[in-house]
Formats: structure tokens, C-alpha cells, sequence
């Protein structure tokens, strides 16, 4: 079987009561490795430290993890990371809780100064939102925006729609989803009441009830053993005393659960127990990390036909998820057009169950008064099925369909809200035909590559007689990466098209760091003559290399000079042009005239400058592929020579990180292996290359 790469709502209803029991642990670093992956150091009093671990992208988890299978610390951290550092540092966990019964966690961090909540999406494609006391959205790694909700930087968080919760679920409502399916008792439990495939069937099977029987031939007895079994289920889950197990097939993990399963019993899976789920989370999700990494064998040649066979069984769920909408949203529209179309039936029965509650008249006194209403032969009495005090609702019959109804609204608010909910599961049945398509472009292309490799009998050093640049990177199925980190890259920074290598200051600190540590007698410094630009310097050498006077090019002045504009405050103003400077090292100087001040980050110029008169502001963002693989940014002069493929920005509307997102997505729509622009392009480090304030990507 293939292995799990994604937490149940089942297995995190499990997790989230381990979980709080770390509750006061504090906050000490927060990690982002590549765009998906969120690491939290704490300190727990009692149990020292603790690693928790966060991921959103192929693989969806969340659980602490043992120093060991922690990751190293990535290089400089992107601002994502930043962000959460200065927001959580020192602050208290104060707790987990599990969105309804979706795959959503909302983490709670106490601090004097401000509260924080991180929500982990782990459904779709995933995503992590960082929300602030008031539930506003302050970053989230990806900016989603759909009709039914909106999550972004600015935006009040929206959960998704709330689904039923087979763990809180009570009979009545249990047979009312079960009568209403038209397919067999599995299906309905892993559809309609969201059980998901494998606990539908272990429910089952722990209920005793044949997992095919159609629906037509179920009855209460069927019914009342597997709302029995879903009762022990719940206990186990809010009980916390749980049997967790590692299944393992052929040596390779390939299930982890809270608890042992029958039907990996019946299918002979070995196990291995763990003292808590936890454990266990972390030890599988430690081994399937090492067994993605083994390199594959028969001469490193892909399993394409597991590959294949594995998109074609998600295909054949999604098909049999969207036809499930279908019945669905036509029942709900059914449902309220039978409401319509017995209006004065259904107001009846409103009108005199609200009166009665009304007058102080007990749901209980409501019920008996129906039921001898029923035996009299009165109709709007006959047609009640069921009174649910709790809820506050009735329901109704109607031509051998039950509707239930809200007793404190009346049949037109009643309609109103199952022709919404028809809508709703329309919507979700838009994003699994959209979710289908992309799998089936996943499926053409692992069928291609397959195509590709059984007609090409050659092995992959054949690409090294191939010239580097003669490679059409963006077609080419697996791009290695060749990455190294340098001591400049912390500030902003390009290489010139004559290969200079320019820095400038990210703030007044590093304005201040710039010149009186990295500036050389030789170097050039460049400034705007607007306030709050960049110290930009070009250097003639290196940090640790002796100084020695250069004649830079025209070229490498007017890029320094472009740099020194798009990054400075004119860009947040929305100009599209300004003067810049060029003086050297010499004319620049700390000391103010007698009298004056100088901020931190500021200068006193003394002597000529020479003019870049009207410079546009204007950037580049690429990704380069020879050489090294990594993200560039810089004046377009500059990056466009360099980089495989660019896209140039200037000053607009689009806040800082969505316009990062926009290039993130526009290159991944560029690359035939999207998985190597995830790698080394994130969001966050497309960011980096973008100047501060709104942006707009130019026409390509």
C-alpha cells in the first residue's frame, strides 16, 4: 500500500490532546524551511526541549519531534521566519484545538505584548496563517482568494465551511445521512459522514456490518452498531488513552494511527507500538523522510508505474468525491423546492412549534402534543418526524423526503439556507474538477517522462557534454541544485552585468554596518536624493581581499545607480523615476557640521557628486540556473544577462509579499519541474529581491 503522507481529522482529534499537554512551553526560534516547512523550538519545564514541527506541502503533519529528527537550521532565515521570531519569541504555548472535524489546527501563543495564532491548513494544497489578536491575518504562506473565503496579509482569517462531525454525530442525525444516501453503508460513512475511506471500513468492521450492503437494505440495527462503535471511537479520542501504532509493509512505513486497526490486521501488516501517538508520528514521519531520500534502483530509473497507478486510484476517488457532490446538491435543492412547494403544510408546523415555544411551552409537552395531533389525522402533525431540542429544529417528511427545519425562522429563510448549502457543495465541487484536472496534467506528465526515458537509452551523464547554457533548463524534467551561501547575502545585493558585486543596507543598521565595515577606499557609494534610500556600494574587492584602485565601467555605475533608486523611498511613493549620486568612500562621512545631528543611517557627503539624472525605477526577478541555481534580483540590465528566465517590476498596487506570490506562480508556470522552483524560489525569497511597498509585474 502507499505510504501515509497526510494526518487524518481523526488523527489530529488524537494529536491535539497530546499536544496541550506542552501547554506553557516557551517559545525560544521559529524555522521556514523552504515554503512549507515551519519548525518551532520551545522549552517545556518539565520535559526540556521541544521541537514541533509543522509541513503543508506534499506532506501534511504536525507533531514534536525528537532533537535528532529535527532538521539543521537553514542559512538566513526568510522573512516569514523573522516575522514569527519577533512575534513568538518568549511567548507562552498556550494550546491547540482542531477546527470542528477539518484537518485545520489553530495554535495559541501567549505573550505580554500581543497574542498570536497560528492556523495550520493541512488539506488541499496547504497553508500556514499567522493571525493576530483580533483573528487578522498577518502573513500566511500562501494568499488564497476564493468566493467562499479569503485568507490574506490585511483579511479577517475565514475557516472553510464547517462539515458534520461524525465524532460528536448523534443517532438521529447518523440514520437521517444514512437514509439519505443512495450507495452502500462504507461510501456513505466515508462521504456523508466524512470518515474517510479506511475508518469508514474500520468501523465497520468493528461494528460487525458488512461494508457493501446498500443502503435500501440497512436498517436500525445496522444503524445503532455503527453509531455504537463511532461512540467508542469518540471516547478513545477524548480520553487520550490511546495503543499507537507504525504499520509497516516490506520494511517501510506505510500507516501510523493513534490506535491499532482491524483491517491492517486482516491485510497482515506488522506494527510496532509506541508509548504515544506522538512517538509514533515522529518515528514514521522520520523514516518516510529517509525512504524518500534512498536514491531509486534499476540505475536510479523511477517507478513510473506506481507513479502512474497512483494518480490514476486519486483520479478514480476524485471522480467518485465529484459525483457525490452532484447527488448532494441536487438533494439540497430538492429539498428546498418540496419546501416551496408545500408551503402552507411547512408554515404550519413552524407557525405552531415557535408559538409554542413562544408561550414557555416545554419541547417535551411540543413533541406529545404533535404525536396526538398525528393520531387525530392532522397533517402538518402527521408530517413530523423528529423534534431535537438541542438544535432547535423539526423534522419534516415531505413525499418520502425528511427536510429539517430551523423552528425560529420561517419556510422562506429555510429554503434560503438549503439552496446555500447546495451552493456550497457546488463550489466544492468546482475545486475537485479543477483539483481533478491538475491531476490528470500530473498524470500526462509522469506518462511523458516515462515515454522520454524508455526512448532515450542513455544514462543521465549525458547531459554533462552538454554546455550549461546550451541546456533548455526551463523544458528539462529534474534540475540538480547548486546552492552556497555568502557573507553579502544577508544584505541587499546583485552582481553587475561586468560581474561588480553591489550591496546596499536593508535598514539604518545595516546602512551603518555597510559603510563603516564593508567600504573600501576603491569602492564606489551611491545614494538618492530622496530620504530613506540605501547606503549602495560597489565594491572593487572582497572583504578579505586587498584593496586596489579599479576602473569600473559605465555600465556597472548606471545599474548601482538604478539599484540605489528602486530600492529606496520613492518606490512606497509610487514615482517611477529619481536622481541619483556617486561619490567615494572618502567623501563620506559620520561627523555633522557643528551644531546639526545626524540619524543612525544617515551620513554627512562632502565635496563633488556625479548625477544619474532621472533614473527609472524599475527591477528584475529571475531565477538562475547555471552556475549555481538561486534566486536573482537586481536591475534588469543586470539580471536579465544572468538568469534563465525573468520578470521585471516597477512601482504599484500590489503589496509586497502578493506580488512575490504572483512571480512565485508565474515561474512555476515557466519550469517543467515545479518542484525545483519550490525549492529555491519560495515566495519568501522572491521577497527579498522585491523593493519595500506596492509593486506591479510590467507586461512580459
Amino acid at each position: 500500500m502507499d505510504p501515509k503522507r497526510e494526518l487524518t481529522s481523526i488523527d489530529l482529534a488524537a494529536l491535539v490532546t497530546e499536544l496541550n499537554r506542552y501547554e506553557g512551553a516557551k517559545v525560544d526560534k521559529a524555522y521556514l524551511y523552504g515554503d512549507d516547512l515551519l519548525r518551532l523550538r520551545m522549552r517545556d519545564f518539565e520535559r526540556g526541549r521541544v521541537e514541533l514541527l509543522i509541513e503543508v506541502g506534499e506532506i501534511k503533519r504536525a507533531h514534536a519531534a525528537k532533537p535528532e529528527h529535527v532538521p539543521d537550521a537553514p542559512g538566513r532565515p526568510p522573512n516569514f521566519a523573522m516575522m514569527l521570531r519577533n512575534r513568538l519569541s518568549g511567548a507562552d504555548f498556550a494550546g491547540v484545538e482542531q477546527f470542528e472535524f477539518d484537518r485545520i489546527l489553530t495554535f495559541e501563543f501567549e505573550r505580554g505584548d500581543e497574542n498570536t495564532k497560528i492556523v495550520a491548513e493541512l488539506f488541499g494544497q496547504g497553508n500556514i496563517a499567522v493571525l493576530d489578536e483580533t483573528g487578522e491575518v498577518v502573513r500566511s504562506l500562501e494568499t488564497v482568494r476564493l468566493k467562499s473565503r479569503t485568507v490574506a496579509p490585511g483579511a479577517q482569517y475565514e475557516y472553510p465551511s464547517s462539515r458534520l462531525n461524525p465524532l460528536t454525530v448523534g443517532y438521529d442525525a447518523l440514520k437521517r445521512q444514512m437514509d439519505e444516501s443512495d450507495t452502500d453503508v462504507v461510501r456513505t460513512l466515508a462521504t456523508q459522514l466524512n470518515l474517510g475511506g479506511l475508518y469508514a471500513e474500520e468501523l465497520c468492521t468493528r461494528a460487525g456490518v458488512e461494508k457493501t450492503i446498500p443502503i435500501e437494505d440497512a436498517g436500525d440495527d445496522e444503524y445503532r452498531a455503527i453509531h455504537g462503535a463511532m461512540e467508542e471511537l469518540r471516547e478513545t479520542v477524548k480520553s487520550g488513552d490511546f495503543d499507537p501504532r507504525v504499520y509497516v509493509e516490506d520494511d517501510s512505513v506505510v500507516d501510523v494511527t493513534p490506535f491499532p486497526l482491524e483491517e491492517h490486521e486482516r491485510d497482515d501488516l506488522n506494527s510496532e507500538a509506541f508509548d504515544t501517538f506522538n512517538d509514533a508520528l515522529d518515528a514514521y514521519f522520520h523514516r518516510l523522510d529517509l525512504s524518500d531520500d534512498e536514491p531509486e534502483e534499476n540505475d536510479n530509473r523511477p517507478d513510473f508505474e506506481a507513479e502512474i497507478a497512483k494518480k490514476q486510484r486519486i483520479i478514480d476517488q476524485q471522480e467518485g468525491a465529484i459525483e457525490g457532490f452532484e447527488e448532494q446538491a441536487q438533494e439540497e435543492r430538492r429539498r428546498a423546492e418540496l419546501l416551496y412547494a408545500n408551503y402552507e403544510l411547512v408554515d404550519e408546523v413552524l407557525s405552531t412549534v415557535r408559538g409554542a415555544r413562544e408561550e414557555g411551552v416545554p419541547w417535551d409537552d411540543i413533541e406529545e402534543t404533535l404525536q396526538s395531533g398525528a393520531e387525530r389525522g392532522i397533517t402538518a402533525a402527521e408530517a413530523v418526524r423528529d423534534i431535537d431540542s438541542a438544535e432547535g429544529t423539526v423534522t419534516v417528511e415531505i413525499e418520502d423526503v425528511t427536510v429539517e427545519l430551523d423552528v425560529s425562522t420561517g419556510v422562506e429563510k429555510n429554503a434560503d439556507r438549503l439552496y446555500t448549502e447546495a451552493k456550497r457543495i457546488e463550489e466544492k465541487k468546482e475545486g475537485a474538477l479543477a483539483a481533478i484536472e491538475d491531476t490528470r496534467e500530473d498524470l500526462a506528465d509522469v506518462q511523458k517522462r516515462r515515454d522520454e526515458w524508455e526512448r532515450e537509452d542513455q544514462d543521465d551523464d549525458e547531459d554533462e557534454e552538454v554546455e550549461p547554457k546550451d541546456i533548455d533548463w526551463l523544458n528539462r524534467e529534474s534540475i540538480p541544485l547548486r546552492t552556497e551561501e555568502y557573507w553579502y547575502e544577508r544584505f541587499r545585493w546583485f552582481h553587475t552585468s561586468d560581474g561588480y558585486l553591489v550591496i546596499g543596507g536593508r535598514n539604518a543598521d545595516q546602512n551603518e554596518e555597510i559603510v563603516k565595515k564593508y567600504t573600501n577606499k576603491h569602492d564606489l557609494f551611491f545614494h538618492t536624493q530622496a530620504h530613506g534610500g540605501p547606503v549602495t556600494v560597489v565594491k572593487a574587492t572582497g572583504p578579505s581581499e586587498p584593496s586596489k584602485p579599479v576602473e569600473f565601467p559605465d555600465s556597472t555605475k548606471r545599474e548601482a545607480a538604478q539599484f540605489a533608486v528602486s530600492y529606496s523611498s520613492i518606490w512606497k511613493e509610487g514615482r517611477f523615476a529619481d536622481d541619483a549620486y556617486m561619490v567615494s568612500p572618502d567623501q563620506v562621512s559620520k561627523t555633522p557640521e557643528s551644531g546639526e545631528y545626524i540619524e543612525k543611517g544617515s551620513f554627512v557627503v562632502r565635496g563633488d557628486r556625479t548625477y544619474f539624472r532621472d533614473v527609472a525605477a524599475e527591477v528584475a526577478v529571475g531565477i538562475q540556473c547555471v552556475g549555481e541555481t538561486r534566486v536573482v534580483g537586481g536591475p534588469p540590465s543586470a539580471i536579465e544577462g544572468k538568469a534563465e528566465t525573468t520578470i521585471r517590476l516597477q512601482p504599484g498596487q500590489y503589496a509586497q509579499n502578493d506580488a512575490a506570490m504572483m512571480c512565485y506562480r508565474k515561474f512555476r508556470e515557466r519550469f517543467a519541474d515545479t518542484s525545483f522552483v519550490r525549492k529555491i524560489a519560495s515566495a519568501d525569497k522572491i521577497q527579498e529581491f522585491l523593493p519595500s511597498g506596492g509593486s506591479q509585474i510590467m507586461d512580459d
